[in-house]
């Protein structure tokens, strides 16, 4: 039995990030000693709930962490991207209690530490000048200097992982290495029969402008426009860093007939909604890997993502699924919607204990 840390620089966004942390802990937690480092105001049980993962190990929060992240929360609006400052952060603390450990097992992406590790990457976190990553924040480089593995770190000591090919692709061009591809868990959902659910598009996930919520409504409203007798059921986290895109996303709603938005609902709720409806739709463009979409596709929906991405592994490369932008997602929806395309896609890809298996697997691996 080894002392693991598992590194997660915040839970407060409750996303699909979040969900893999927890499963990394409970998937380790059976074999070893497990302590959890993280930069949360929000309480690792309560995500646990949601995900409906079971918690029960040690959690290690550097001084004023409370104040810390509920400030970093607020602040959220006008810093643009602080993962990156948060793991810097919370990395200070891990230093500093590092040789009370075995391993480090980080599922907040890439990060240089002492040590044996195995590290999980959802999407880069550091060097967003050497690769198209959108907003990277004005102390990108700050940050990289201070906490990015080199590439000796990298080939000596350190597992990486990767959600999905196009992020192991995307890593590779930054250090050099590609990681090994893990998927995310996510097991089948039980549903209604398909002649038996709403003829509806839901859209799962964080409410935030990266997830292009406002974009996933235009689409339905001009389905809608078209004939098509379709309702949209918007569901998910509302995080207080994102809470004047939740606002906008609800004025939206209020606006447009047939539209539904709930936020912060129980697991079993947005089980409930997966079961329910027959379609699944998602606007990101280059999702790391589309957490949302695989549950689409595991509780028997037709899914419907952008062909940019890890999504692209998770529906299989699919033309009749795939498009590119809002005109594209219209027309791909309306040719599904006229051919009375039906779920094709494999319920149990993404199994739980698929992914804890290999997780187990990877840290007996590193460290012998």
């Amino acid at each position: 039995m080894a002392k693991v840390a598992v590194f997660h620089n915040t839970l407060d966004f409750e996303g699909g990030a979040d969900m893999v942390c927890l499963h990394v802990c409970a998937a380790l937690d059976a074999a070893h000693n497990v302590t959890l480092f993280t930069l949360s105001a929000t309480a690792p049980e309560r995500v646990a709930v949601k995900f409906d993962v079971p918690f029960d190990v040690t959690v290690a929060t550097p001084p004023g962490n409370r104040p810390l992240a509920t400030g970093l929360n607020l602040a959220a609006p006008y810093l643009g991207p602080q993962l990156p400052a948060r793991s810097v952060l919370l990395r200070a603390y891990l230093h500093r209690r590092r040789s009370e450990f075995d391993i480090v097992v980080s599922t907040a992406n890439e990060l240089s530490t002492s040590g044996p590790s195995v590290q999980y990457v959802h999407f880069p976190q550091f060097h967003g000048d050497r690769i198209d990553a959108g907003e990277t924040g004005r102390l990108d480089g700050v940050w990289s200097r201070l906490a990015a593995p080199d590439r000796r770190q990298l080939d000596d000591s350190t597992r990486l992982l990767a959600n999905s090919a196009w992020t192991a692709d995307v890593t590779a061009d930054i250090y050099g290495v590609r990681p090994t591809v893990c998927h995310p868990p996510v097991d089948p959902i039980e549903g209604r029969p398909w002649v038996a659910r709403d003829a509806g598009v839901l859209v799962l996930g964080r409410v935030a402008p990266d997830k292009r919520v406002l974009d996933a409504i235009e689409v339905v409203e001009r389905l809608r426009a078209r004939g098509y007798d379709l309702t949209c059921h918007v569901v998910g986290s509302a995080p207080t860093a994102y809470r004047e895109y939740v606002r906008r996303v609800e004025s939206a709603a209020a606006r447009s007939e047939g539209v539904r938005v709930e936020t912060d609902v129980s697991r079993d709720r947005v089980e409930t909604l997966l079961g329910r409806y027959r379609y699944g739709l998602n606007m990101k463009p280059s999702e790391h890997f589309g957490m949302a979409v695989a549950e689409y596709a595991a509780a028997g929906m037709v899914p419907f993502a952008p062909r940019e991405g890890g999504q692209v592994d998770v529906l299989d490369g699919d033309d009749r699924l795939l498009f590119h932008g809002i005109e594209g997602a219209v027309e791909t929806v309306a040719t599904a919607l006229d051919a009375d395309l039906r779920p094709f896609l494999a319920r149990d890809r993404f199994a739980s204990d698929r992914f804890a298996t290999e997780i187990r697997n990877h840290v007996s691996a590193t460290l012998k």
